[in-house]
């Protein structure tokens, strides 16, 4: 038996009906008064499946037969719907999404852009940009998006961040195979070079797309060998014969957090054949439908936090599952109330910043952690990032830290300077810098003719953090 349901699309409008009927002027007002999330009220009024109970609950409330206005499951959609109402819950039987749901929004131009080049001859692309930006939920609706075209592709994952999996090629490489029914004998599992043959083979041949998570954790770098490489070097023959192979039938789509210079070097051989993609925050009016997606008037002070927050996915949902949650249940100035402080606290920074004021190291940033939901879905994913950097690269932790009292974009000058106390030279300075620009913890821009860094307020919030208990010492001066 199904385990949730929908409105029937005919029967949006009693619901709209019903909800004024009985005296609930929003969405959050029922929300409130059943003691449930503003989300699946929301859901449940724009006819997206939620469960049995909830539906059922909410048609009580609402003096509903919930049968009468539910959609007939003999008639739940089972195909894909067109481009611009692709709906998780309508893929093929057997897909799990992690990441994208009914609450997407936005990256239209982006989405229709990158299917495209996927539907022509890209073979590898590569999304990279800050935790929680959004590149896993583009990577899915991607793949969405390309079962509509003429190629049926099977769809295969790989999760580099699971840590109850081995992620050395080998390992990998046998996943795979044994995914396409193709197995693989034991004495096959101690050699990489016959299972990259076998694998590419397959490939080249039968139509398959593998979505591939988090590959910075597969990555390694030091000051000699370079950052951001293959721990294990048959990655980078695996995907140098992707990129080469004269016919190739599959599609790659990569997440990381960080740039793999390796695939940047072989791709530079093959421009056609792959590509990579940044990934930023939601712009202005992609926040704004993303509010009023999520069952959310419009307001000055939900506008305030996504400025705040640069359109960062991953924090605003965080946020807006808490003022949908109880205590709140939907009620914006409640919450702002209690919380408006941190985001004013950033916005009177940033004007401090436009008056000339540049540099604040004693500013209270705390956009990461600010509630506790917040330090469990958004700071304790940029500690990843932080832990990572700081392990691997000495001096561009200490360069991120350091470069966090700067309120706004700065001369790169001003940035290299930090890393003169602690007796860097000028290329040991660009190389440091160079890992933040590879881990998209700087962001560059320019003024006039002058390149200026500066970095993401959530990395601020959290470098701030991180300066106040910055203990490193310069390394001792050769004997």
């Amino acid at each position: 038996m199904a385990r949730s349901v929908c409105v029937h699309p005919d029967h949006k409008d009693t619901v709209a009906t019903a909800l004024e009927r009985n005296g609930f002027l929003t969405q959050g007002d029922l929300a409130a008064n059943l003691m449930i999330a503003l989300s699946t009220v929301s859901r449940f009024c724009r006819g997206i499946r939620v469960s049995i109970a909830s539906f059922e609950q909410i048609c009580e409330a609402l003096a509903l037969e919930p049968k009468r206005v539910m959609r007939p499951l003999a008639v739940e959609p089972r195909t894909l719907n067109s481009r611009t109402n692709l709906d998780p819950s309508t893929t093929p039987t057997g897909t799990q999404f992690f990441a994208y749901d009914p609450f997407w929004v936005g990256r239209e131009l982006l989405t229709q852009a990158l299917t495209d080049k996927l539907s022509e001859s890209c073979r590898l692309m590569l999304l990279t940009g800050l935790a929680g930006i959004g590149k896993t939920a583009l990577s899915e609706r991607l793949a969405i998006e390309l079962q509509t075209k003429a190629t049926r592709y099977r769809l295969l994952r790989e999760n580099f961040d699971n840590q109850e999996q081995s992620t050395d090629f080998v390992s990998f490489a046998a996943r795979l195979l044994e995914s396409c029914n193709q197995p693989v004998l034991p004495e096959e599992r101690s050699q990489s070079a016959p299972l990259t043959r076998r694998l590419v083979a397959h490939l080249q041949t039968t139509p398959t797309l593998i979505l591939i998570d988090s590959l910075e954790h597969i990555l390694k770098g030091d000051e000699v060998k370079g950052w951001s490489e293959f721990v294990d070097d048959s990655y980078v023959t695996f995907f140098q014969a992707i990129l080469a192979s004269n016919t190739f039938q599959s599609r790659f789509i990569l997440t990381s957090q960080e740039l793999p210079a390796q695939i940047v070097e072989a791709g530079s051989r093959y421009l056609s054949t792959w590509h990579r993609q940044p990934i930023s925050g939601l712009s202005e009016p992609e926040q704004q439908a993303l509010f009023e997606k999520t069952g959310f008037t419009l307001s000055a002070d939900l506008t305030r936090i996504g400025r705040a927050y640069e359109g960062h996915p991953l924090a605003l949902r965080t946020i807006l599952g808490e003022i949908g949650d109880r205590p709140f249940f939907g009620n914006v100035d409640a919450y702002w109330k209690r919380y408006g402080s941190e985001i004013e606290a950033v916005e009177k920074s940033i004007a401090e910043a436009a008056a000339g004021n540049t540099t604040g190291a004693d500013d209270k940033w705390q956009l990461d952690r600010f509630t506790r939901a917040l330090r469990r879905n958004v700071q304790q994913r940029l500690e990843q990032t932080f832990d990572r950097l700081q392990q691997d690269a000495r001096y561009a932790y200490i360069l991120l830290c350091e470069t966090a009292v700067y309120r706004c974009p700065v001369p790169e000058d001003w940035w290299l300077s930090h890393l003169e106390d602690w007796d860097q030279n000028d290329h040991q300075q660009m190389m440091a810098l160079d890992v933040l620009r590879d881990r998209y913890l700087v962001e560059e821009m320019t003024e006039d003719t002058e390149l200026l860094l500066r970095q993401h307020n959530l990395i601020r919030s959290l470098a701030l953090a991180h300066l106040k208990k910055l203990t490193f010492t310069p390394d001792p001066l050769p004997l």
